[in-house]
């Protein structure tokens, strides 16, 4: 019970990393994603190097340059900050990614067909391109959203308090085989809080294939 204890603790802030990062990526991600299918050069060049660097570099790296590397006059994050803005912005990038893929999928047909019929540009985009994107790119998001739970617990390397933190800590203080135990229940925990996600995802990927396929 102590070590289930210990693990709860953690849990609270796992979720506010998770689904704060996670916001901070599908809203962030959108003119990213329309900068990357920009035709023009500049932009579209801009946005591909912000993408691929932020990929490029380990999440823990993005972690730690946030929470030790920068100090503006009295202003420094703290871990739980840092921890936010550094997931989100790697969420950005991802998503940003994903939401390319999606548009560029839209069959260029609908495109051509909205032209045609006279429909301005910015209600081709949104009322056509987007809603047929977003079913595109849904399973994929919901996937996403799996691996950012998982990858919150790199937050315990710069001491935030979350699930992962709170074993460790726990484990310290136990040297012994019950050290072990709040692993375990880590363990669990992530696979009970993936699995409706996972199952989510499943269900709008075969939604998604029905629909194309209709």
């Amino acid at each position: 019970m102590d070590a289930f204890s210990a693990v709860l603790q953690g849990l609270p802030m796992t979720l506010t990393l998770t689904l704060s990062a996670f916001a901070i990526g599908i809203i962030g991600a959108v003119p990213l994603a329309v900068a990357l299918t920009s035709p023009v050069a500049p932009v579209k060049l801009v946005a591909r190097i912000f993408v691929d660097l932020v990929r490029g570099v380990p999440i823990i790296v993005w972690l730690f340059l946030l929470k030790f590397g920068i100090q503006i006059g009295t202003f420094k994050f703290n871990p739980v900050s840092a921890a936010i803005v550094g997931l989100g912005i790697v969420s950005v990038a991802y998503l940003a990614e994903i939401y390319r893929g999606g548009l560029q999928a839209v069959p260029r047909g609908q495109l051509e067909a909205s032209h045609a019929l006279g429909l301005p540009q910015s209600s081709t985009f949104f009322g056509v391109v987007v809603p047929q994107a977003f079913r595109i790119v849904s399973p994929s998001i919901a996937t996403y959203l799996v691996g950012l739970l998982k990858d919150s617990s790199i937050a315990s390397t710069i001491i935030v308090s979350e699930m992962v933190f709170q074993s460790q800590a726990f484990a310290r203080q136990h040297p012994t085989v019950e050290g072990i135990l709040p692993y375990i229940l880590v363990g669990i925990l992530y696979i009970g809080l993936s699995l409706p996600v996972a199952y989510l995802s499943r269900t709008l990927d075969a939604r998604m294939r029905k629909a194309v396929f209709a």
